[in-house]
């Protein structure tokens, strides 16, 4: 913005120039710094814009959430050791990707496209699994049959736990793809992370 009032003539702010010339001198803000820059008859001076400050905003724009998990058994109900166990989340954008926003500054405009890479399941026995798909929703028609993206099976029940239950974490890692007009393009990383608590009970055989 022009600098009000302007440097008296001579000041080291008119870098060496006479404002009888035509020109200005101006304040530039870059978050808590004020500097002064000279700008010709034309106008202040460009500047300089850095695509990855651009993808950021871009980023900042977005609304990446948790998984929103979905898992057999369900919370609040039971499930039996050794049965095969579904987990999933919804797939929608800010639950899996993609999300798309852009941010433009200086004649440059970043776009940022954020998908989930991987969901990295916590299963509360001491299990971990990594999915790279979003996971299938169980139907009763599966019967079953173990899950074929995203699965797992307990060994024990989860009386075993100081709880009680197997506390469930899913963390999800979205990767960032960004392009600027200008033509850098580059990659940024965010993790969430969400968690149910399941029940999970031997079978009881009667004599």
């Amino acid at each position: 913005m022009l600098a009000t009032p302007q440097p008296p003539a001579g000041s080291a702010f008119w870098e060496g120039h006479d404002p009888s010339e035509g020109g200005a001198v101006y304040e530039r803000t870059c978050g808590p710094l004020t500097s002064f820059v000279y700008g010709g008859p034309g106008g202040p001076p460009a500047v300089a814009v850095d695509p990855a400050v651009l993808a950021q905003q871009a980023l900042d724009k977005m609304r990446l959430r948790a998984p929103e998990i979905g898992i057999t058994p369900k919370p609040g109900g039971k499930g039996v050791v050794g049965m095969p166990v579904y987990m999933w989340t919804a797939k929608g954008p800010e639950t899996y990707g993609p999300n798309v926003a852009s941010a433009s500054a200086g004649g440059i405009t970043v776009t940022a496209t954020a998908k989930v890479s991987k969901i990295v399941w916590q299963m509360g026995d001491g299990k971990t699994v990594t999915c790279t798909t979003a996971g299938t929703p169980y139907k009763a028609e599966y019967g079953k049959k173990p899950s074929p993206d995203c699965g797992h099976r307990y060994t024990t029940p989860s009386s075993t736990t100081s709880s009680g239950k197997f506390h469930v974490t899913a963390t999800s890692t979205w990767t960032i793809d960004w392009t600027a007009t200008s033509g850098p393009t580059g990659q940024l990383t965010e993790v969430r992370n969400s968690a149910v608590d399941i029940d999970v009970a031997e079978v009881q055989v009667l004599n």
